[in-house]
């Protein structure tokens, strides 16, 4: 089954966090992920804010955990590490 891969994201530092989002593109396409929403219009109804939401779409929750485990990934997020605070979701669609 499908899945989603949901960041919600508080940059720090914006040049740092440019670079994680230049390697983090491609690693997320190798690994068959879509984006779906990326840093859009959203509304706050619960939690705590983080005005950066992205959503990819991946083709399975094994693949999303792959690419977020790849060496390309990680080089990537190497980079978001001190320049944002997040959380990272993987879930599994109905469709």
């Amino acid at each position: 089954m499908p899945a989603l891969w949901i960041a919600h994201v508080t940059v720090t530092d914006a040049e740092a966090y440019g670079r994680y989002a230049e390697l983090a593109g491609p690693a997320i396409a190798q690994h068959g992920g879509q984006f779906i929403a990326r840093g859009g219009r959203y509304v706050q109804l619960e939690g705590k804010e983080r005005p950066r939401n992205v959503v990819a779409r991946f083709p399975s929750v094994e693949a999303a955990e792959a690419c977020y485990h790849s060496p390309e990934y990680q080089e990537a997020l190497s980079h978001a590490r001190g320049a944002s605070e997040r959380e990272l979701l993987i879930v599994e669609t109905t469709e």
